[in-house]
C-alpha cells in the first residue's frame, strides 16, 4: 500500500484548469516536488470546461489557491481575466499561469520559455538558420518566439488558414530582429522542398496528432539530414508528426521536455522557492515509460 497523505488545515493549494485535464502529468511532477522539499502543499488537476473557467478563475483568491497551471482550451480566454499580466503573456497573448498574489491575479506564459530552454538543450544551433512551424495558434507564437529568441534568419509559418496566420505574424514580428525574417506560407510548403531542404528545424505547433492517427502530408525526405523534428504535443507513444521522420532517420523530440521545463518556472512562481534540480523532468519521464 502506498504512504497516506495526510491533508491538515496547514495545506495550500495548487493546480490545473483544463479541458480535458484526466491526460496531464503536471500533477505527478509538482507534487513529486512537494514531497521532496517537506511542503505542505499538493497540486490538484481541475475539469473546467470553458463555460465556467470564468467563475473558476474567480475562485481562486477566494479559496486561498496559490496559483493554477491552464492548458487548453483555456489559454487565450484567461488572458482577459487576470488583474496583471507580464510582458510575455502580452507578447503572445496567452497565459498558462495564474499566480495569486495577495487575492491579485497575475498573468504569466512559461510555455515559450520552457521550449527554448529544451531546443537549446537539444543542441540546436538556429543561429542563422531556418525554422518551419506549423500551425498559428498559442503554440505557434510560442514557438515563433522560442525561434526568434534562438536567433533562426528566417522562421517560415505554415498554416491552412492564411489569415490567422498572417495575423499571428503581425503581432510577433515587431520582436524580431532585422536579422529575422518571418514569413507565412500555406501548407502546400509541407510537401515542396524550397523552404525544407534549408530547415534546421520542423516544429509541429498543432493539436494535430492528440486524436488524429495521421499528421498532415510531409515531406520529411526533402530536409538535410540533420533536421530535427519537434513536436509540441507529448504522448507515451510516438506521435503521427513525428513516425515519418523517425522513419528516415531525422532526430525526433516531443513536447515532453518543454512540459518538464515550464512546469519548473511554474512551481518558483507559484511557490517563491525552486524546485529539486532535475526532479520534474525525471519524474515526468518515468510517468510516459521513458529512460
Amino acid at each position: 500500500m502506498g504512504e497516506t497523505i495526510k491533508i491538515s488545515g496547514r495545506f495550500r493549494f495548487t493546480g490545473i484548469f483544463g479541458h480535458p485535464v484526466e491526460h496531464s502529468l503536471s500533477p505527478a511532477m509538482h507534487n513529486a516536488a512537494y514531497a521532496a522539499l517537506g511542503l505542505e502543499r499538493a497540486y490538484i488537476p481541475f475539469h473546467v470546461t470553458p463555460e465556467k473557467l470564468r467563475t473558476a478563475i474567480r475562485s481562486i483568491p477566494a479559496l486561498g489557491l496559490l496559483g493554477v497551471n491552464l492548458t487548453v482550451p483555456h489559454k487565450e480566454q484567461a488572458l482577459r481575466m487576470m488583474d496583471h499580466l507580464t510582458d510575455e503573456a502580452r507578447t503572445l497573448g496567452a497565459i498558462n499561469c495564474v499566480i495569486n498574489r495577495d487575492g491579485e491575479l497575475h498573468g504569466d506564459s512559461t510555455d515559450a520559455r520552457g521550449l527554448e530552454t529544451d531546443l537549446r538543450e537539444a543542441g540546436l544551433d538556429l543561429e542563422g538558420k531556418v525554422a518551419v512551424i506549423v500551425g498559428a495558434g498559442g503554440a505557434a507564437a510560442s514557438a515563433i518566439l522560442a525561434g526568434i529568441r534562438l536567433g533562426a534568419s528566417q522562421i517560415a509559418l505554415c498554416n491552412r488558414t492564411i489569415g490567422r496566420a498572417r495575423a499571428l505574424v503581425r503581432r510577433l514580428s515587431r520582436y524580431a530582429p532585422p536579422s529575422t525574417m518571418v514569413s507565412v506560407h500555406g501548407l502546400d510548403l509541407l510537401t515542396g522542398s524550397e523552404i525544407l531542404a534549408k530547415a534546421a528545424v520542423v516544429m509541429n505547433a498543432t493539436s494535430l496528432g492528440l486524436a488524429a492517427k495521421e499528421f498532415l502530408p510531409l515531406a520529411c525526405d526533402a530536409t538535410p539530414a540533420d533536421c530535427l523534428f519537434y513536436d509540441l504535443i507529448y504522448a507515451r507513444e510516438t506521435t503521427p508528426f513525428l513516425k515519418p521522420a523517425s522513419a528516415i532517420g531525422r532526430r525526433t523530440l516531443d513536447g515532453a521536455g518543454m512540459l518538464a521545463n515550464q512546469g519548473v518556472l511554474a512551481f518558483e512562481l507559484f511557490n517563491g522557492i525552486a524546485s529539486p534540480p532535475g526532479l520534474m523532468r525525471s519524474t515526468l519521464m518515468a510517468e510516459l515509460g521513458r529512460p
